[in-house]
């Protein structure tokens, strides 16, 4: 949910269900046999099932077809390069989705619509089947795969991903990059005048005099940067109700991709996964034994894990805030982490970071 700039309401796509069979047909060749939109941010989607040719194996084969908003549209070198991403990513074995080939053999295509010369970028990706995190009751032992698999996600980007456009994932300025946490500055009076704005600006002061100046210390990496309880699916492996077995079954939505560092990666996970568990301070313990498993952060990253899970609250929150006032009429989903994301950003501060860390740092030891 938290992808893109924060006023790209204006920059959405606006296709009809008609124009995207038509579009799935023109430039993918298949016809389709049932369609239905998917909620999304900033991009529009659309779940779609095709016609299998005579004589094919039965069972009707499912797409994403993903519209890219017109300013993301405008850049895509940066849009390949999350595809290309995504499908190194699937031919390694994750549970990501691929691009269903043009009828001219392209990864995407670019489309007009409406007035002004607007063009949009537009992929048909496999559908991948699980439900959201958010949607399920995550147990201790989900939390920590999670963890596991964002840290073997971030390493085989950084080790072994290696296609030409990766160079436009170097995104300076983008809001949603962990390290441009004090550019919230310029948004935070979209939060009001009250304790939540007193605590999100204390969170940018520490970012800029603790985090900032130890960036170099951290091992560099490239983050998905958006591993949220919308854009991790899960399925159960287990038959019995009472204590569900869940695996990964998809990992959603690469439009956050960019430069970053490993801590970043978990610090994101651990500030969503808390949004959604019963008991949200002992996420992040699960979530760093599973990420550690795999990369255990140097001691200087784990100093800054605090701060940096602040921080994402803190970003999600402002914008959010920021945007459902130039927006009101998406108010409610903008607003979605909000519910319970103002409540665990001011109980980790009244508890302080030596507490919280303490507990994390102690579950993570556990295992």
């Amino acid at each position: 949910m938290s992808s893109g700039n924060t006023g790209q309401a204006l920059t959405k796509p606006t296709f009809g269900e008609k124009e995207a069979r038509e579009l799935v047909d023109s430039l993918f060749g298949l016809r389709v046999s049932w369609i239905q939109p998917l909620p999304s941010y900033d991009d529009q989607n659309f779940h779609v099932r095709v016609s299998g040719e005579a004589g094919e194996p039965e069972g009707t084969p499912e797409y994403v077809l993903k519209i890219t908003n017109w300013e993301d549209s405008q850049e895509p070198e940066l849009i390949e390069a999350q595809t290309r991403a995504m499908m190194f990513l699937s031919a390694e074995g994750f549970p990501s989705a691929t691009p269903c080939p043009t009828k001219e053999g392209s990864i995407m295509s670019v489309v007009p619509a409406g007035t002004g010369n607007k063009k949009y970028m537009v992929r048909l990706l496999t559908y991948l089947p699980g439900v959201p995190v958010a949607k399920i009751t995550a147990n201790t032992q989900i939390l920590y795969d999670i963890g596991k698999l964002a840290a073997r996600l971030d390493k085989a980007l950084a080790e072994k991903f290696h296609h030409p456009s990766v160079k436009s994932l170097h995104r300076g300025q983008f809001i949603w990059n962990l390290a441009n946490v004090p550019l919230l500055d310029q948004y935070v009076y979209a939060v009001g005048q009250n304790k939540h704005r007193e605590v999100v600006e204390q969170v940018i002061q520490q970012f800029k005099e603790k985090v900032i100046p130890k960036l170099t210390s951290f091992r560099a990496c490239i983050n998905h940067g958006d591993l949220n309880d919308h854009n991790i699916l899960v399925d159960s492996s287990s038959t019995s109700p009472e204590s569900p077995q869940y695996r990964v079954s998809g990992i959603l939505d690469f439009s956050d991709m960019s430069y970053g560092y490993y801590v970043f990666e978990v610090a994101i996970i651990i500030m969503y996964m808390m949004v959604e568990s019963a008991d949200p301070l002992r996420v992040g313990g699960h979530v760093l034994a599973g990420f550690e498993s795999v990369l255990p952060l140097t001691a200087e990253e784990r100093a800054a894990l605090f701060l940096l899970v602040s921080g994402r609250f803190s970003q999600s929150l402002v914008i959010a805030a920021h945007t459902a006032l130039l927006y009101p009429e998406n108010r409610e989903y903008l607003m979605t982490t909000a519910k319970s994301g103002w409540k665990h950003l001011m109980t980790m501060f009244e508890l302080g970071q030596e507490a919280v860390e303490q507990l994390w740092f102690e579950t993570a030891r556990a295992y």
